[in-house]
């Protein structure tokens, strides 16, 4: 059976996850430093978590993804709500720790090392899971929801807390300064939402940015070619220099000035556009008007 917010005594409290202090004496007895490559802050409040952990919307028994479950905060609030969790640690010392502190726990399982490398390990083992979530650290949320949409993974649901910039991005609509490559690889897929910001005294230690809390929710019309790494590397062309425009940006891609304006006629679109103002449809139909021409 597994365990239920009902039965919280099955979930083990390794530590005060509310508690700075607590924790670090926990990192320095087990001789556990911050690893600032890593990335790593522990949301220290409880309310977030709490907060967090409503977004889940899985049922207990579901198979959840966690990246980055550093000390376990939200490791543990995910096992309270029953989920059938597989975590993905890249440190060697919190994957020990976390080991230690859930590996007896129904459900639960532990992948060591960078998920961009283990996923297909548990995709695999697992199947598709229900669920994706973690706080993940800025140089690597990209490629790690890269990772998720292009490999094919796709949980139907996803929820993230990155740091506010990368949540604007994830977010952007066409024409807006934020409105990115990286916002049509999210947004050809899924219906991406920022639902609240974390201020950095949520987390020990503070961070120097906010933090926002993300939910993607698969798409059932996702775009053709979402998740293609082609159609991908197409689109990041086109946003290769922001101030050019299509024609511009894809000359210097290596594609042909008469395929440029052939394809571009065939989409409806301005080759003297920029990408920005191109919803993640548009830059679909402008990829098969490519194809049709190859």
């Amino acid at each position: 059976m597994s365990p239920t917010a009902s039965n919280p005594d099955a979930v083990p409290l390794p530590v005060n996850y509310d508690a700075p202090s607590e924790l670090s004496a926990m990192l320095d007895g087990l001789g556990l430093g911050m690893r600032k490559k890593y990335g790593q802050n522990f949301l220290v409040s409880g309310r977030a978590r709490s907060r967090i952990a409503a977004l889940f919307g899985a049922e207990p028994g579901a198979r959840a993804w966690e990246i980055g479950p550093g000390a376990g905060a939200m490791t543990r609030e995910a096992l309270l709500l029953g989920l059938a969790l597989s975590a993905f640690e890249i440190d060697k010392g919190f994957a020990e720790f976390i080991r230690g502190a859930y590996g007896s726990t129904p459900g639960f399982r532990l992948y060591e090392g960078d998920f961009v490398k283990t996923w297909r390990a548990a995709f695999e083992a697992d199947g598709r899971p229900e669920l994706a979530f973690g706080n993940l650290p800025y140089n690597a949320a990209g490629a790690i929801i890269a990772a998720l949409i292009e490999g094919g993974v796709r949980p139907p649901r996803m929820v993230f807390t990155v740091q506010k910039e990368a949540a604007q991005r994830m977010c952007a609509a066409p024409s807006t300064k934020n409105y990115s490559a990286f916002s049509v690889l999210c947004q050809s897929a899924y219906a991406v939402k920022s639902v609240f910001d974390l201020s950095p005294g949520s987390f020990w230690p503070q961070p120097r940015v906010s933090s926002s809390v993300v939910t993607m929710e698969a798409r059932p019309d996702a775009v053709a070619h979402s998740g293609d790494k082609a159609f991908t590397g197409f689109t990041r062309a086109c946003f290769s220099s922001r101030r050019k425009t299509l024609r511009n940006n894809l000359k210097a891609a290596g594609r042909p000035e008469r395929q440029i304006a052939a394809a571009c006629e065939a989409a409806g679109v301005s080759p003297d556009a920029r990408a920005e103002t191109l919803t993640p449809e548009l830059f679909s139909e402008l990829y098969d008007a490519f194809g049709r021409l190859a």
